[in-house]
């Protein structure tokens, strides 16, 4: 059995960044989600999660952000909002032949902040 982790079968930091430049064109390209990066340093965002997908998923990196909850604590950020940004990543990943059961554990991995990032209404 390999103990390669979720971040190498992802083709490690480089692989990861492509994924996440497709992610955010997608979700910049979506009127239900984009405004919440109207005033976002894309480059600089980018970069963060990049660096938060690679740390999640078993890679070097550390990720040195806010904790999801202090990041995200009022954006308003809705349930329906957290399913079409998840959405997004899926298809990203699928884009770049990411295997089934890899998304899944991405998705899941993402989905475990769901409570930190969506705000009741």
């Amino acid at each position: 059995m390999s103990d390669e982790t979720l971040y190498d079968r992802l083709g490690g930091e480089t692989a990861i960044g492509a994924v996440v430049e497709e992610f955010y064109d997608r979700v910049l390209a979506d009127e239900r989600v984009a405004h919440h990066f109207s005033e976002t340093d894309m480059a600089d965002q980018r970069a963060h999660q990049t660096a938060f997908l690679s740390a999640v998923t078993g890679g070097p990196m550390r990720y040195d952000g806010d904790e999801m909850g202090v990041a995200h604590e009022g954006m308003g950020i809705t349930a329906t909002e957290f399913d079409a940004v998840a959405t997004h990543l899926d298809d990203a990943l699928a884009e770049f032949d990411v295997d089934d059961a890899d998304r899944e554990a991405v998705i899941a991995e993402v989905a475990s902040y769901r409570n930190e990032i969506v705000e009741n209404a």
